[in-house]
């Protein structure tokens, strides 16, 4: 076993661990405040459930054996056989072309992980209008149906992994990032529009909270991506060095985007223009150099910003822009890289299988996320009710709210001045 290898590993699972919630924060901040609680909570809970379905059987579906290009097995099914002496071989080699060894629970650890935040990161798209009971239940059946195949297919030796020009991605723009914006895609066309959408205004309700939910998914993802090396050497940096610059470049390409069609640069572009950036380099930041990174961060901030304007063209409500930002953004990363691959990868053959592997997940990822999410339609309801969602989620699924302003006022006003107060501020509102 490789200690410098396994703890770099280690350290890395827990810089991807605190991405989801820095994801419950940046989502929390973008929808209104009487649904920030339902927000976070739909990102959280995946920790829970996401953690235990994992090792109770995902890690063996995703990495032990194959069956024909599709899945794994059930050999490892509560990751049997594996102690504290296991060990599996990472992508690092020394000298002699000899593989390091890292220990399987640092490995599983890890990959573990990335399955919690790809289904959190779905959750964006249908905000502020389902029962959060069908949402966990959703969960659990979406890993074990979509990601676990998702991520053999790319990363346990599965048909992807084993074409002539094995598909590049490095740290999961096919398996997490188009896996999660597809399936948003599918779930909004199941569960439909929020009350309100395209006629009442629906901002974010505390973009300070975006901010801090933006720096803690960048500084994590410097675990998510260079981590996908499972070990220490040139890559990890390369990895580290793309991710930065390839970020700063799309919050850029956001903001110039934004500036000449908009007329402003907003604060929630330059968050949503980094995390499009994260986004697209996460296949690609292992094969390109510096100037393809920049390349990739102008290109996935520009077209991400165009892109998550069509909802409003074409009609689908896809609260928080997951397929606008995750889904384009992958795509761009997944295929760019074909052709900007460095060390003899880049050309025809290699764009030829990126396409393939991008277009493979976007259709098995739709289907049986469609049928998943109508079949929980169908029997228990996925969508809450219209008097629930203009009431609030936070209120009607959970019983609590963010904010509480009652204590606060009734701690300086007194109930006779709270009546006048409340009776004015009726009064201006019938008034306007």
């Amino acid at each position: 076993m490789n200690g410098t290898d396994t703890g770099f590993v280690l350290i890395s699972a827990a810089l991807v661990m605190v991405m989801t919630p820095g994801l419950a924060l940046f989502y929390g901040g973008m929808v209104r405040s009487k649904s920030v609680l339902n927000m976070m909570m739909m990102s959280f809970i995946s920790l829970g459930i996401v953690s235990v379905v994992w090792v109770l059987y995902g890690h063996s579906l995703a990495f032990s054996g194959d069956l024909g290009g599709f899945i794994g097995n059930l050999d490892m099914i509560g990751l049997k056989g594996v102690d504290a002496s296991s060990t599996v071989a990472s992508f690092v080699t020394d000298g002699d072309g000899k593989a390091h060894q890292i220990a399987t629970f640092a490995f599983s650890l890890f990959q573990m992980l990335f399955a919690v935040i790809t289904a959190a990161l779905i959750s964006g798209a249908i905000a502020d209008r389902v029962k959060f009971g069908a949402w966990m239940i959703f969960i659990g059946l979406w890993v074990t149906v979509v990601y676990f195949p998702v991520a053999h297919w790319v990363w346990g030796g599965g048909w992807l992994a084993s074409l002539d020009t094995p598909v590049i991605d490095f740290a999961g723009g096919t398996a997490v990032h188009i896996n999660a914006g597809i399936a948003g895609l599918a779930l909004v066309l199941v569960i439909g529009k929020r009350v309100g959408f395209k006629k009442d205004p629906m901002r974010p309700h505390n973009l300070p909270l975006v901010l801090l939910g933006t720096a803690l998914l960048w500084f994590g993802w410097f675990g998510f991506n260079a981590g996908s090396e499972l070990g220490v050497d040139g890559v990890t940096a390369q990895m580290a060095i793309n991710t930065q610059v390839a970020t700063g470049a799309a919050m850029l390409g956001w903001l110039v985007y934004e500036r000449i069609r908009h007329g402003a640069f907003t604060t929630l572009g330059a968050c949503s223009g980094a995390v499009a950036g994260l986004v697209a380099i996460t296949p690609s930041g292992g094969n390109v150099n510096i100037f393809g990174a920049l390349l990739i961060g102008v290109v996935a901030g520009a077209v991400c910003s165009w892109a998550v304007s069509l909802k409003y063209k074409l009609g689908y409500d896809d609260s928080l822009d997951v397929v606008g930002v995750h889904l384009v953004g992958g795509v761009i990363g997944t295929l760019m890289v074909g052709f900007l691959a460095i060390d003899g990868k880049g050309g025809g053959d290699q764009f030829l299988s990126q396409a393939i592997g991008a277009f493979s997940v976007m259709g098995y990822t739709f289907v049986v996320t469609y049928i998943l999410a109508f079949a929980i339609q169908k029997t228990i309801g996925f969508r809450a009710s219209e008097e629930d969602e203009i009431t609030g989620v936070d209120q009607t699924q959970h019983a609590e709210t963010a904010y509480d302003f009652s204590s606060a006022a009734g701690s300086h006003i007194s109930s006779g001045a709270t009546s006048t107060v409340a009776a004015a501020t009726q009064s201006k509102k019938v008034e306007a």
